[in-house]
């Protein structure tokens, strides 16, 4: 191998002396020296190139008369302030004649020994092609942020740390700030605070390199205050060096269509809720007859659960049998999609459980239309008919029906009344009520006990009912009251001729082994349209038309005059004084003992209210509390009896007797968007124990209030209230859906109570509520207690509670507080 020879030395092409002349002469920038008159006194060879230029022609003439006045005065304030003793730079246009150049030019001082300036260096270097890359870059930039700003979307530049650099005028509309205003914010000032979280997290994930960008749907504030949804879709700019410079975010306002997606989700609700409320069972399919829902009691009587039936073919879930040879039928809903109608089962029809028993069931299948009226499923809806069925139509039956006589009860006058004066309407004739009252009924109950009376009632009722036509209806409204509601009446002579029947009739009431009853009539009579066009007005002026018969003394008919207002007067008076009950403190609380079925040991304690002055009654509860409600009443007087209530609990619990207190809540404070609030505050200010106090609704309230009573339910039983559903017993999708509420305890209603041993349907209802509640945990309550019969029965059936007259009245807080102290 050959040894390496030194590094040679490369032979200079020029002496040294001459390299200074060489970088003056051939460097790429105009130097040159200016004396202190701007006369050159040198200038080097690349004038000759840049300017066309003989550089030593330059020698002695004056700047200005080189370069021209106009690029002269370009650069004149640059050139003073260097012939001022300073350093100094310019940068500008350069004309040479033919072309226009861009220079940046720096101006050095150049001091003689005494430290005056003598003149001034210059060196000139072009830059022309930066320059146009700087005004491109520049346009570029006008261009995008013209676009940025006058974008149809919204946009934002963001800080790393939050702040906004830049908005465009559609984010400034969007929620309503101007551009100064949000660029002084950052992120969270207008974000829901619901949904910072989400969005931080993704900003993180972005700076991380984890994602390259993202899009969220999320809430941000108005300057108003309202909210805005928006959706939004977000990158990252990083610099050269990969650190991160600004988001850069889009905004589109989808506010409007939240709100599309609220009502329709409201919509689903509605129809989730409807679906899973009706007494009948319910299947949807797709167009292929592949099942798509079940409502819960489809889900019983079947045996599948939606979820596993979801997908499944209907004649799997839905198995059909004739009940007569056991073949399988039809599925009708084929037929019903097939043919685009209604289908309904034909003949007696079992259905097959899944677990194998059948049941006898009525079915209706009918096809599911989109807007433009194209198939798109089906739907089977059916219930069942067996004795189950049936039981639970008697107990809708009786809810609606009078237990005593069997006649419609004053829950259904209303809708009777109401067909009956359409059914004038549109035949152009009159309809009347007949308002019907026996007179001091109550002697009859004294004279013979109540058993009789109730047998009187029921003969009394039988009589009516004779003399009736065809198309009356006879309701009874009250305890010896009653109505009738004619739909039809040829003349006003028609209704006096009937009302004096009745008169006749009813008065002729007799039982045998009864001497003779003497029971005397009147008849309050009303006529449609004469007297009033609505049920509630018709029925007061009937009403006040009987009263004013027996304000007198009499027995008999009469029909209503625009002078009888006396009771309608009655009612305002008593409206006018309950309104002052409160700061007379004429209102009171009694309290009746609920005492345990078996050792009848006291359990709580019903709270009642009661109105009294000067040690008398003034009126009673079935009197006033109407009006309260009807007033709105109800809603201080409610108030004031919850925290009456609490505190008598809380004295009671102190002297050891820790007995849950119930208090009645009407609806209209039940659904008053503070009775949380006034509940928690008055649990707070007494200092009881919230398991001691017990909220009695009635079955309405709990059914009719949707997802937003089902919600407060919760937030009452989470605080530690017991709850309890009084009158029980009046709806058949109350049983059904009784798990879904968190109720404690079931008042069954006194109507059950008072004709057990007397009425065996009665007895079997009652038999089955308090099986199923005792079924689902509850504790069960029976109301109107009065007999040793009734007790036994109850308690046999498994009854967990009764309260009644035969365990104690209503009374003072005093006496009950007595009984309490001598069990002890």
């Amino acid at each position: 191998m050959r040894p390496q020879k030194p590094a040679e030395v490369l032979p200079s092409l020029f002496p040294a002396s001459h390299w200074p002349d060489k970088v003056l002469r051939d460097a790429p920038a105009l130097l040159a020296y200016l004396d202190g008159e701007q006369r050159f006194r040198y200038a080097n060879e690349t004038h000759r190139r840049w300017l066309g230029i003989d550089p030593q022609g330059l020698i002695g003439l004056r700047l200005i008369d080189v370069i021209g006045r106009r690029n002269h005065q370009l650069a004149s304030a640059a050139l003073e302030r260097a012939y001022a003793g300073h350093m100094a730079s310019y940068e500008g246009e350069l004309y040479n004649g033919r072309e226009r150049r861009y220079a940046h030019g720096n101006f050095q001082p150049d001091f003689d020994a005494a430290g005056k300036v003598c003149g001034v260096f210059t060196a000139l270097v072009d830059i022309t092609e930066r320059h146009t890359l700087e005004l491109q870059l520049h346009e570029s930039e006008k261009r995008f942020f013209s676009a940025f700003q006058h974008a149809a979307i919204g946009m934002a530049l963001t800080h790393p740390d939050g702040h906004f650099l830049r908005v465009n005028a559609a984010v400034c509309q969007m929620l309503g700030y101007t551009e100064q205003e949000l660029l002084a914010l950052d992120i969270a000032a207008i974000t829901h605070p619901d949904d910072m979280a989400a969005d931080q997290d993704l900003l993180e994930q972005l700076l991380a390199g984890q994602r390259e960008s993202y899009q969220l749907e999320k809430r941000n504030f108005h300057k108003l205050g309202h909210v805005v949804h928006i959706l939004l879709s977000v990158s990252l700019v990083r610099d050269d060096h990969g650190m991160p410079l600004y988001f850069v975010s889009q905004a589109q306002d989808i506010s409007q269509r939240k709100a599309f997606e609220d009502a329709l989700h409201r919509e689903r609700e509605l129809a989730e809720v409807t679906l899973r409320s009706i007494g009948d069972a319910v299947i949807t399919t797709d167009p292929q007859f592949q099942v798509t829902s079940l409502n819960p009691i489809a889900e019983a009587m079947t045996g599948w659960n939606s979820h596993e039936a979801h997908g499944r073919p209907i004649e799997e879930i839905f198995q059909l049998f004739d009940a007569r040879h056991g073949q399988p039928v039809a599925n009708p809903l084929r037929a019903a999609i097939g043919h685009n109608t209604i289908v309904d089962l034909a003949g007696k029809t079992l259905l097959r459980h899944r677990h194998g028993f059948d049941t006898p069931v009525e079915d209706s299948s009918a096809p599911i239309h989109d807007h433009a009226g194209n198939v798109i499923g089906g739907v089977l809806v059916f219930h069942d008919v067996s004795e189950t069925r049936s039981l639970a139509l008697k107990m809708i039956h009786l809810t609606q029906h009078d237990t005593l006589t069997g006649l419609p009860n004053r829950s259904q006058l209303h809708e009777h009344v109401k067909q009956a004066l359409a059914t004038a309407n549109r035949r152009q004739q009159r309809a009347a009520l007949l308002y019907i009252d026996i007179n001091h009924f109550k002697q009859v109950n004294e004279l013979h006990g109540h058993a009789i009376g109730d047998r009187v009632l029921r003969a009394f009722a039988m009589q009516l009912q004779r003399c009736l036509p065809a198309d009356a209806v006879l309701v009874r409204h009250g305890g010896d009251e009653f109505v009738v509601v004619l739909p039809h009446l040829e003349s006003v002579g028609a209704a006096a001729s009937l009302s004096q029947t009745l008169i006749n009739h009813g008065e002729q009431t007799g039982l045998d082994g009864i001497a003779e009853l003497a029971l005397r009539i009147t008849i309050g009579v009303s006529v449609y349209p004469d007297d009033a066009t609505d049920p509630e007005n018709l029925l007061q002026h009937a009403e006040a038309a009987s009263v004013a018969v027996k304000a007198q003394g009499q027995h008999g008919y009469r029909f209503f005059t625009a002078s009888m207002h006396e009771r309608a007067r009655a009612r305002r008076g008593i409206e006018i004084a309950l309104r002052q009950a409160l700061p007379r403190h004429e209102l009171s609380l009694h309290y009746q003992p609920k005492v345990d079925a078996h050792s009848g040991r006291v359990m709580g304690a019903e709270a009642l209210l009661r109105w009294h002055a000067n040690g008398h009654e003034l009126y009673q509860p079935d009197q006033f509390i109407p009006v309260a409600e009807d007033s709105g009443l109800i809603l201080p007087i409610g108030a004031w009896v919850l925290r009456r209530a609490c505190r008598q609990a809380r004295a009671w619990q102190q002297l050891g007797y820790a007995i849950p207190i119930s208090v009645n809540v009407s609806p209209l404070q039940f659904q008053h968007a503070d009775f949380y609030s006034w509940l928690d505050d008055v649990l707070n200010e007494s200092g009881l124990d919230a398991e001691l106090l017990e909220l009695e609704l009635t079955e309405r309230t709990v059914m009719s209030g949707g997802d937003a009573t089902t919600s407060l339910l919760r937030r009452i039983k989470q605080r530690g209230v017991l709850l309890s559903l009084d009158d029980f017993g009046t709806g058949y999708c109350s049983l059904s859906y009784l798990k879904h509420f968190p109720i404690d305890a079931l008042k069954i209603d006194r109507v059950f109570v008072h004709d057990l041993t007397s009425d065996r349907d009665t007895a079997t209802i009652t038999s089955a509520i308090i099986a199923m509640a005792r079924s689902l945990g509850k504790v069960v309550i029976a109301e109107g207690v009065e007999t040793h019969e009734q007790s036994a029965f109850l308690r046999h059936a498994g009854c967990t509670q009764l309260q009644g007259f035969l365990f104690g009245a209503p009374m003072p807080a005093a006496r009950f507080e007595q009984r309490l102290a001598a069990v002890d």
